[in-house]
């Protein structure tokens, strides 16, 4: 084996483990990636196997995680001192190969690039009330332009009418998962040592403004949660692209991973609360209502917190396919 192929190797390895850091529907990491050596760089693929059929049936959500994980692939090239070579949807008669990541002209990484870099291990999801601490201003307006940058737009929900609007139409969509059987179950078993830790889970899920989901079943042993931190609620953002596409997915997934970093950078976590855009009907409505018309992607709360660990990951030897995807 060539000096030059092994270090393709490596580098395919490094963009594997760097792109599996990225969020995803309840940790189900619904991707693959493949390398087929130095003439096709480094693939990211949706695994449709490990898609959440009642939670995304349209895959969309599958689609933005595997987004994120193209941004940190990205990163991981500019990191080695390269620009990244992307091609999206390479393959117009397979909409499960998302992603072509090449290495193009060297080029030393950005203050940014860097700082991103360094935190993609140590970001995470939060759940639950966030601390006292506010989120500075400057700080969200730069939140806004590194969503600008990958062509979406981060709205943040300050109007406390609108804001009470969403809450209500977070809280409509969950109550109707709830009612759901099957969604409970598929939500339910999400919960484990490969997926959602139980014990990142144990707030009550409607202890701050915006309901969470339910993964350990508390509503049915505490209707009401024991203490409610409203104003623990922290910054509500929805993310939207200007339509509603698989690349307007992969934007929109590169724009949250990018938001995520650089505030994670800045010792700001997020939580995810996307439960209305689950829902048809509420969606159009998040739409309409509180997203100028754009297509919402993405609903989160920003906060200041010390709690919470990483996510269990699927490693290299899981996650990457190598001399050609399955099937192909």
């Amino acid at each position: 084996m060539s000096l030059a192929y092994e270090q393709h190797g490596r580098a395919a390895l490094h963009l594997a483990h760097a792109a599996s850091l990225a969020p995803s529907p309840h940790n189900n990491q619904p991707w693959f990636f493949v390398e087929e050596g130095h003439d096709h760089g480094f693939e990211i693929h949706a695994d449709r196997g490990r898609r959440l059929v009642l939670t995304d049936p349209g895959g969309r959500e599958s689609v933005i995680a595997c987004g994120a994980a193209l941004f940190n692939a990205r990163i991981a090239v500019r990191n080695l001192g390269f620009q990244p070579a992307v091609d999206l949807l390479p393959e117009s008669g397979n909409p499960a190969y998302l992603a072509r990541v090449a290495f193009a002209a060297h080029a030393p990484a950005t203050f940014d690039e860097a700082l991103m870099a360094g935190t993609m291990a140590h970001r995470h999801t939060h759940r639950g009330p966030f601390g006292a601490e506010h989120v500075g201003a400057e700080l969200l307006d730069e939140l806004r332009e590194h969503a600008r940058a990958e062509g979406a737009a981060l709205h943040v929900v300050e109007d406390p009418e609108k804001l009470h609007l969403l809450a209500d139409l977070v809280r409509t969509a969950e109550n109707v998962h709830r009612a759901d059987r099957g969604h409970t179950a598929e939500v339910a078993g999400c919960v484990g040592p490969a997926g959602v830790p139980a014990e990142v889970c144990l707030y009550h899920p409607d202890c701050v403004l915006l309901a969470a989901r339910d993964y350990l079943g508390l509503v049915r042993q505490f209707a009401l949660p024991p203490q409610k931190w409203v104003s623990r609620t922290g910054v509500v953002a929805i993310l939207t692209t200007p339509y509603d596409t698989r690349p307007d997915w992969l934007r929109a997934g590169q724009a949250l991973q990018r938001v995520l970093l650089y505030a994670a950078a800045h010792r700001v976590r997020a939580a995810f609360h996307t439960q209305p855009l689950e829902v048809p009907s509420v969606r159009a409505e998040v739409r309409t209502r509180l997203a100028f018309g754009r297509f919402p992607q993405m609903i989160l709360r920003l906060g200041h917190t010390t709690q919470g660990r990483p996510m269990p990951r699927r490693g290299p030897a899981e996650t990457l396919v190598r001399g050609g995807a399955p099937g192909r």
